[in-house]
């Protein structure tokens, strides 16, 4: 099964994304950071870089940068909301390792930032008709 050129790049950009988002989230615990400073802090890296990749090699996007880039923010800054909640779970109440306890939770934020990409932030606008 082939899959589609779009899935393709945004499994590779999401690939490089998440290797962002890992090593500055693991440097930063080895900086001896508290694991939401570090994950919030990785974060913003790992934003940066999706949306550069998002916006030129994946969806080819043409609309208006600063309204995209404020909707991708925003949607990704609801997957953070998302994605610390279930780390706190994991690691404070469940008693996880904070390392672990991320791979775990990507599932989760990889598949909600690839629909909010997708039918949110990337959508095709409209042509206008008069």
């Amino acid at each position: 099964m082939k899959l589609p050129k779009e899935l393709t790049a945004y499994l590779i950009s999401g690939g490089i994304t998440t290797g962002v988002n890992y090593f500055l989230y693991a440097a930063l615990l080895y900086l001896h950071l508290p694991w939401l400073a570090a994950n919030s802090a990785a974060w913003a890296g790992a934003v940066l870089t999706a949306y550069l990749l998002n916006r030129r090699w994946v969806f080819h996007s043409g609309n208006h940068i600063t309204k995209e880039l404020a909707s991708f923010v925003g949607a990704r800054f609801l997957t953070l909301l998302a994605e610390n909640a279930l780390l706190w779970l994991s690691i404070d109440i469940l008693d996880a390792a904070p390392v672990p306890a991320k791979l775990s939770v990507s599932i989760v934020t990889v598949l909600g930032n690839y629909i909010l990409c997708k039918y949110r932030i990337f959508k095709k606008e409209a042509a206008c008709h008069e």
